[in-house]
């Protein structure tokens, strides 16, 4: 197993080519949380603290409809949580760690830092239990997330200097779209997550004209509802 340092180098490499895709998004956030009123400060300030582009975006077509703050919370616990199913597949390779660096890989637990991270640790054994100390594959992870982080805030700030000099009149909500469709197609790999993206759009589409966005949440739970239904008759059969 190489140094720590060497860990860190290498997560940062492997984030790179995801990278390419990363600062796009985070530059039409930036133009479009100006666009919804968000002042700049604190465009910048979701960026750092709730660091996940997809709620982000949402959350600024929420403030654009005045939607309420409850609602508001519900959809980003919803956008956010599969994170929770990325926690638990991390949980066994990250037990040993002290309380302080758990916290801060937490925090940097993104689509993107665990779709590198989780390979590297399928790819690299674990030591010995008598030996935890000599686990630097966390440092693989703090690599790959604080590379993921640290364009996120850059492209970000980008996104908000273009918004204050884009003319209103250039509507840029359909770059959105696109930048999901990009993001999502590549992934849809097996039947159940086609099935469930489709349920998704479909219900995101009938459902459009919900208020306060409600539309968003009926289209995420029924389409990982059918999903998980897809994958459990494929495993039965």
């Amino acid at each position: 197993m190489t140094s720590r340092f060497g860990q860190f180098i290498r997560g940062i490499q492997a984030e790179l080519p995801i990278l390419i895709g990363v600062v796009p998004f985070g530059m039409i956030y930036g133009v479009l949380a100006l666009s919804a009123g968000i002042p700049p400060a604190a465009a910048q300030a979701m960026s750092a603290i709730v660091f996940a582009g997809s709620a982000q975006i949402v959350l600024t077509q929420l403030v654009v409809a005045s939607t309420p703050a409850l609602v508001m919370i519900l959809t980003v616990f919803v956008v956010n949580l599969r994170h929770a199913l990325y926690s638990a597949s991390m949980a066994p390779h990250l037990q040993r760690l002290n309380p302080f660096f758990k916290l801060l890989l937490a925090y940097l637990l993104t689509d993107e830092a665990y779709a590198v991270t989780i390979l590297h640790y399928e790819k690299v054994p674990a030591p010995d239990a008598d030996c935890p100390e000599d686990d630097r594959r966390q440092w693989f992870f703090l690599g790959a997330g604080l590379a993921l982080w640290s364009s996120w805030q850059l492209s970000t700030a980008v996104g908000i200097f273009l918004g204050a000099i884009v003319p209103a009149s250039w509507e840029l909500d359909f770059t959105l779209a696109l930048t999901f469709i990009a993001l999502v197609v590549p992934t849809l790999k097996d039947r159940s997550a086609q099935t469930a993206a489709a349920t998704a759009g479909v219900v995101a589409l009938l459902a459009f004209h919900l208020p306060y966005k409600l539309g968003l949440i009926a289209a995420a739970l029924l389409g990982v509802g059918i999903g998980l239904l897809v994958e459990r008759k494929a495993l039965t059969q």
